[in-house]
């Protein structure tokens, strides 16, 4: 798959069915509607397109608004390369941008630069300026420019009960229901970050932690409380079980919120390094305890939940 910035004019990309949105979490609503776009184009014997931006638009149209984002844009450019994609278009969000309406978007971008001969929408995604038009008037200007607009349909979560989409995904990780993420997503939640210096608290009860300082700030932090969790080192792919707290740490009068990894069997020297975190299941919620007896007592209890999940 090779990535493309479409940051000037001039660009003409051979035919193609594409498809657009923001894609936060490249769920399995995504990957449905993208797997559709690459048989459509294996079919048709064109190249495959998906468009998307470098932010999130919200943050361009209101300055105020802080994302909470299932997936950066790097994170997005390794699953989308292993769905057999041709090409990811980053299109940098603009005012500009934002300015233009449909007929517009798709006449100066999705005709004249990227040539798409079909667009295959989302069941429920709209784009162009304060996103006034809907799929009948994408069909009517595809007309116009001889391209054919079709719309997807939804995936539905397991029990049937409604789309999956990035916002349902986004309650379910703030209630800390991170085992529902392999049917939704089709793999863990994951949050990377760098380890940083901290009070040794854990190292003091027999249970060293790394810190992590997010990699990307925007990023949804779940439920606070204790998970098990697979962790990755910088850029050794090895699984390893670890127990991650996500919280204030009660028990030692904490104030800031922090993110603390203990990695069972492990105590390696981890300061500067990358952390990779796959969430697997939440054990309990964040709780004060009496005494810090009491507190390693309940870590070596999470501890064998831990080693039980993740065997």
């Amino acid at each position: 798959m090779e990535t493309i910035c479409l940051n000037q004019s001039g660009i003409r990309l051979p035919k193609c069915v594409a498809t657009i949105g923001v894609f936060d979490g490249v769920h399995k609503g995504h990957q449905h509607l993208i797997g559709m776009v690459a048989e459509q184009a294996r079919e048709s014997g064109l190249s495959s397109v998906v468009v998307t931006f470098d932010r999130s638009p919200r943050q361009v149209l209101d300055p105020s608004f802080r994302p909470q984002l299932l997936t950066t844009l790097e994170e997005k450019q390794a699953i989308l390369s292993q769905l057999g994609i041709d090409n990811l278009v980053v299109l940098p969000f603009t005012k500009e941008l934002a300015a233009l309406t449909a007929r517009e978007f798709m006449q100066q971008i999705l005709h004249e630069q990227l040539n798409a001969d079909m667009l295959i929408t989302g069941y429920d995604n709209r784009f162009g300026h304060n996103r006034e038009e809907g799929f009948d008037d994408y069909v009517r200007y595809g007309q116009e420019m001889g391209m054919h607009v079709v719309r997807g349909d939804a995936e539905l979560m397991e029990d049937g009960s409604q789309a999956v989409s990035s916002s349902v995904i986004r309650q379910l990780l703030l209630e800390g229901k991170v085992e529902q993420m392999p049917q939704c997503l089709t793999r863990y939640y994951q949050l990377s970050g760098k380890v940083m210096p901290g009070e040794h608290i854990g190292h003091q009860l027999g249970f060293p932690t790394a810190n992590l300082e997010l990699l990307c700030a925007d990023k949804l932090i779940p439920a606070a409380g204790v998970y098990a969790v697979w962790t990755m080192i910088g850029k050794d792919q090895q699984k390893r079980a670890a127990m991650m707290n996500i919280g204030t740490r009660p028990t030692f009068e904490g104030k800031g919120q922090t993110l603390e990894v203990n990695i069972l069997d492990f105590d390696d020297d981890l300061y500067g390094q990358r952390v990779d975190i796959l969430f697997v299941q939440r054990l309990r919620e964040e709780r004060r305890f009496d005494s810090p007896e009491a507190l390693v007592a309940q870590l070596q209890e999470d501890k064998k939940q831990v080693k039980d999940i993740l065997r």
